[in-house]
């Protein structure tokens, strides 16, 4: 875990004193890809059969505070890292020959925030990778140096270090509470944690605050209606490479906090407050596809796209959270599918953020759905590839995105049946605004100002093949990724 996490820092430092141009841009790829590389390695040798964490190490680090270096991984930090690593190249190559020696060194330190925060299992060492994501976030959501992106940046930054200060309190009373930070102690505690809290400051009200300060953290990251207000101008405002990596990978930490963090601690006040939960979970899928529905500029519709697919997955953690004992088939769906759809929309979104890097190239960074029209008929490459990722995050059967949503569904009827229920309003207006998108650009007259509209070349074919083999594969053999946490 420790070589996994120093590939991209090492790669970074190494950029850091390259030329800008082509060679920093292939010696980045080359560490990219080695972690990407390194990563597989270690989920083909992971023991399915035994499950639970592997790879740990533990080392001493701050004694007196309770702090260690514990790092490892199980099954979800496995496809979470898998994904982080295929992403983040993903985006390199999208960027295209163009991207700067400094975008190049950022995306590196952001990818080993990421896997640091995908296997760290004490909290302090967690939390400063979680934190440090923040910096080249920031950087690179604020590049495009205007005054709408450098005041995306802004509510980004202050949002996510208000959300993560309050996880920070949190985490300091459930240590003086329990006297450690080690997230694998803390996880066999279950609502032990909240009995400690009120003894310790004497108040049956403790275990409810603390829970309340790692809500917060964790629904700002997600995010979670109404914490959602940063991400649509951060997505529009980014370069689409960087909103790749925004929605492929930074969203899926705060619902990997929920899993990690939330509900192997606080089992009881999950089920206590699940109906105030489930509710937000619905505001989450409906009210960001009807606002979806209401935009004109591509990536702000694929920007509230991403909220509503994430609120499946808090849909299905809320679900299980609230039935905890029973219903054990349907409890397991619902599990599988919320950690399918993690993967299946990272991969996904940050498809289709690629391909409106694409058509902003050729556009002259025109990318609102009035711009276009009749562009099958220019480029049907684009357009039948572009229409694959969207049928996608529509929820195709035979793609990826179909799997994950009717496990999430099909096991959360069984345990609350009128939260799915609800939750199909989302399902059916997501089906409208994404059908309406493909329509008004891909679909009627080509206008004579894109006669000329250039199709696809052969290396952006290239680098979108793998995204678009993985949605076929995952949708025909979910298996592949089951198979990792599913034991």
């Amino acid at each position: 875990m420790t070589f996994l996490t120093l590939i991209p820092f090492v790669g970074a430092l190494v950029v850091a004193f390259l030329p800008s141009g082509r060679i920093a841009r292939g010696v980045g790829l080359a560490f990219l890809l080695g972690a990407l590389g390194f990563a597989l390695g270690l989920a083909l040798g992971y023991d399915r059969a035994a499950g639970g964490i592997q790879f740990l190490e533990r080392h001493a680090w701050i004694p007196a505070l309770g702090v260690e270096y514990v790092v490892g991984a199980d099954g979800l930090s496995l496809m979470l890292l898998l994904l982080t690593t295929l992403v983040t190249p993903f985006a390199v190559l999208a960027a295209g020959p163009g991207i700067t020696r400094l975008h190049i060194v950022l995306i590196l330190l952001l990818e080993t925030a990421l896997i640091g925060t995908f296997t760290a299992l004490n909290f302090i060492h967690w939390f400063l990778y979680y934190e440090l994501s923040l910096v080249p976030a920031f950087l690179l959501i604020r590049s495009p140096g205007t005054k709408a992106a450098t005041a995306a940046a802004l509510r980004f930054f202050i949002y996510t270090l208000l959300g993560g200060l309050a996880m920070l309190i949190g985490f300091l009373a459930i240590q003086l509470a329990t006297g450690t930070f080690d997230l694998i102690r803390l996880g066999t505690m279950g609502g032990v944690v909240d009995v400690l809290l009120a003894a310790k400051f004497g108040s049956p009200a403790a275990g409810l605050l603390v829970f309340c300060c790692l809500f917060l953290g964790l629904a700002v990251k997600v995010p979670v209606v109404p914490f959602h207000t940063w991400l649509p101008d951060a997505y529009a405002e980014a370069p689409s490479p960087v909103t790749m990596l925004l929605t492929g990978l930074m969203s899926k930490m705060g619902v990997y906090g929920f899993l990690r963090l939330l509900v192997p601690l606080f089992p009881q006040r999950m089920q206590e407050l699940a109906t105030p939960l489930l509710w937000l979970a619905l505001a989450t899928i409906i009210f960001s596809a009807l606002t979806a529905l209401a935009q004109t500029d591509i990536k702000r519709i694929f920007a509230y796209s991403s909220i509503n697919h994430l609120g499946y997955c808090l849909l299905g953690i809320f679900a299980v959270a609230a039935v905890p004992a029973g219903a054990p088939v349907a409890r397991a769906a619902a599990m599988n599918g919320v950690l399918l759809q993690i993967f299946n929309h990272g991969l996904t979104a940050s498809a289709l953020f690629c391909f409106v890097a694409f058509i902003e190239r050729r556009s002259g960074g025109l990318r609102g759905i009035a711009d276009f029209g009749g562009l099958r008929t220019a480029a049907p490459i684009l357009a039948g590839l572009m229409g694959i990722a969207i049928f996608s995050s529509l929820g195709l059967p035979g793609l990826n995105g179909f799997v994950g949503e009717i496990l999430i569904f099909g096991g959360t009827f069984h345990l609350v049946w009128w939260a799915v229920s609800l939750a199909a309003i989302g399902l059916f207006v997501t089906a409208v605004f994404l059908l309406t998108l493909i329509q008004k650009v891909f679909t009627g007259p080509l206008s004579e100002r894109w006669t000329k509209f250039p199709d696809l070349t052969a290396p952006e074919i290239v680098i979108v093949a793998p995204a678009i083999a993985l949605m076929f594969v995952l949708g025909i053999y979910p298996q592949l990724l089951i198979s990792l946490f599913n034991h």
